[in-house]
């Protein structure tokens, strides 16, 4: 009994403490700029922040559905896109922070709202009454006198309706939401596993002759990880990125090259209670249903709707045309590779965890380039220094950090944007380093979207998250060439929100066609390598000399180097994403059986490993890449032809880049991306310029 009354009391607690007038997310953040005030935002905040955030949504549905006026778009449309502004605040601060600093009660509350956002979200979607209103405004949209852009948000809320489910029989509709809400479900569960997995592994060295071939700037933060772990005078290596790709680059051990592999490419496939076999298996099939409940073949039918491809057999083509010249680079790769090994007399047959050593050692025979050697000029403070640099010699705007803005976690930096005359953009969250808290990869995201009230532009805040390596006691973070055009790339992400210029968030920033909305991030790569640029921001950590010209040359002419292995391993993802995604069948696939059947059909050769296998592709069971990995090789025709226009005057032309702003970064969702496209280009792309820039034309 007196168990039961503590329980009692103890919720009364709770709840009073996440009162109104406690919790930040029912006022207006006091805070510069209206950011998050993360420091005052506890997790206990988010539950009773997601319940009335939801119930504020449903009550301003309502008002919409009674609204006495015949239906027009202000009292449906924008009513509708204004709508759930508390639930739009909390979603994006948890998601967020589920995504770069969860904890077990962040996951606790992801378990407990999943269902509950999915119902909510069909209870919108499957409200006839709402849906005959919207239906009402879209019928007579000729009549009703509006710009290009409410046009696009009026289609955009009308296919939501349509796709969501509004047409279903009721009987229909109620298996939707049942399928909608395992799938919520699942893909959290997916998520979790992959986190935890990636947090347990642990290669720990204690015989300093294991650490053979490895950089001292690798061997030190191996040190340093060990130290934070708990294993003192010891060396550990995870299968973060950070550590992996170094591992594999320089170890000479090759037994443990294989072990630090095997772990890498088996995440969540060990039988075990992290496995991740059974939800891919069951989302696929769950997909399949939702599909043809919609009235379509596949899943990828019903996404590619929405997308620049249109259809699978579009995807596929173009897979194809680049699949051919892709794999025969590579297999040429392969063989140049297993010369060098059969030189050393070491008598064995190449293998995937073998890649990287041998591609490295070719790499220093063939052009005299060091990885560690290029690090040393590539400072984390640099290169986004770099980037920030080229944002300016483009656009004209500045980046200044401000360290009054509050923030997640003392790694993370905040930056006002703001154009050349002053007027204040947008805020960048910048969080670079690994941490058990943040999943892996790297990702641009909004804290809050731009849109307009009145005519007033309201900011965005944009986040930039990363895994890039630590800072040691005696070096600071240096990156790869690799881990430089990420952070280009996600800058250019930032961009795309930063400097949106739409009246609607529905359609705002990166609110485009999936296929689109890599090209403003893959198109930021290309000034990375540039020499003109690279001059300006690559400098010795040490001694502040930039970089020499023999190194610049040396990268011009590696820049093709390897590229079969690159395409093909990013392909053959993409391959494999639109099979599981071509799917008729309901019952469960086994995982492994198909996507071994799916890797042989394209004859994928054994030294290369998929990019992703389907128990940690959380691009498509955890995130927005289902039927859309292709998106990043279509971006890259896109990018690379975009290039051109750049590359064929100078880098900082400011017609091109005036355009690019008005027409790609600045209009959003607001028009079919190919006619955006075209109007900045003057035509519509072509692939031969990524042929070229790959090498695969050779």
């Amino acid at each position: 009994m007196l168990k039961k009354i503590f329980i009692i009391i103890s919720s009364v607690l709770v709840l009073l403490m996440c009162s109104k007038d406690k919790n930040p997310f029912f006022s207006d953040y006091n805070t510069p700029y209206g950011v998050p005030p993360f420091d005052k935002i506890r997790e206990d905040h988010f539950l009773s922040a997601f319940k009335e955030g939801m119930l504020q949504q449903q009550e301003n549905i309502k008002v919409i559905i009674n609204v006495s006026e015949e239906p027009n778009f202000k009292n449906v449309i924008e009513a509708l896109e204004n709508s759930g502004e508390l639930l739009d605040k909390v979603v994006l601060v948890f998601d967020n922070l589920k995504s770069a600093h969860t904890s077990d009660g962040i996951q606790k509350i992801a378990k407990e709202v999943a269902p509950l956002r999915s119902k909510h979200q069909d209870d919108i979607y499957l409200n006839d009454k709402l849906f005959q209103r919207v239906k009402a405004v879209y019928e007579k949209s000729d009549q009703l006198n509006l710009t290009t852009e409410q046009k696009a948000v009026l289609e955009d809320y009308y296919q939501d309706f349509v796709r969501g489910g509004a047409n279903l029989s009721d009987e229909d509709q109620n298996k939707l939401r049942e399928i909608n809400k395992e799938l919520s479900t699942l893909t959290l569960q997916f998520s979790e596993n992959l986190l935890k997995e990636n947090n347990s592994f642990e290669l720990i060295i204690e015989n300093q002759e294991n650490l053979a071939g490895l950089p001292e700037t690798v061997i030190r933060a191996a040190a340093e990880t060990a130290k934070e772990k708990g294993y003192q005078g010891k060396w550990v290596f995870t299968t973060d990125k950070p550590s992996l790709i170094p591992f594999l680059t320089h170890s000479a051990k090759r037994n443990l090259r294989e072990e630090v592999f095997k772990a890498y490419i088996n995440q969540c496939n060990h039988d075990d209670k992290l496995d991740n076999k059974e939800i891919a298996a069951k989302m696929v099939a769950l997909r399949v249903k939702k599909a043809n409940l919609l009235g379509y073949k596949t899943h990828a039918d019903f996404v590619l709707e929405e997308r620049m491809a249109k259809r699978p057999e579009n995807v596929y083509n173009l897979l194809f045309q680049l699949w051919t010249p892709a794999l025969e680079k590579a297999k040429v790769e392969a063989e140049q590779l297993q010369r060098l090994i059969d030189e050393e007399g070491t008598n064995f047959k190449l293998q995937p965890w073998d890649w990287w050593y041998y591609t490295e050692k070719l790499r220093k025979a063939k052009y005299d380039l060091d990885e560690e050697e290029l690090k040393q000029y590539f400072k984390l403070e640099n290169v986004r220094e770099g980037v920030f640099m080229v944002a300016n010699r483009l656009f004209g705007i500045t980046l200044e950090e401000n360290s009054d803005i509050p923030v997640y976690h003392p790694d993370v930096k905040a930056f006002e944007v703001k154009e050349a005359d002053g007027t204040l953009l947008g805020i960048l969250y910048v969080d670079y380093f690994p941490r058990a808290s943040k999943r892996a990869g790297a990702w641009m995201s909004n804290y809050r979207v731009q849109y307009k009230i009145d005519g007033n532009r309201v900011t965005p805040i944009v986040t930039n998250v990363f895994n890039f390596p630590r800072p040691t006691k005696d070096t600071p973070s240096l990156l790869s060439l690799d881990n430089v055009e990420a952070l280009f790339h996600e800058f250019g992400h930032g961009l795309h929100g930063l400097l949106s210029d739409c009246h609607y968030r529905k359609l705002s920033g990166t609110n485009v066609a999936w296929d689109f909305v890599e090209l403003p991030s893959q198109i930021m790569e290309n000034w990375a390598t540039e020499p003109e640029v690279l001059r300006s921001y690559a400098k010795h950590y040490q001694t502040g000399e930039p970089i020499p010209d023999a190194l610049v040359d040396k990268i011009q002419e590696t820049s093709k180097f390897n590229q079969g292995f690159k395409t093909v391993e990013l392909l053959a993802a993409s391959f494999l994403d639109m099979d599981w995604h071509t799917v008729t069948d309901t019952s469960l696939q086994d995982p492994i059986a198909f996507e071994e059947q799916s890797l042989n059909k394209i004859n994928l050769i054994p030294e290369i490993v998929v990019r992703y296998r389907t128990p940690y592709f959380r691009h498509i069971f955890a995130g927005d890449y289902s039927a859309g990995y292709y998106s990043y090789i279509w971006a890259e025709v896109l990018d690379a032809d975009a290039f051109q226009a750049f590359k064929e005057t100078s880098l900082f032309n400011p017609k091109f880049a005036s355009a690019y702003r008005e027409n790609i970064l600045g209009k959003g969702g607001t028009e079919d991306p190919m006619t955006l496209y075209s109007r900045f280009r003057g035509t519509e792309p072509k692939i031969k310029p990524l042929l070229e820039k790959r090498g695969l034309n050779e």
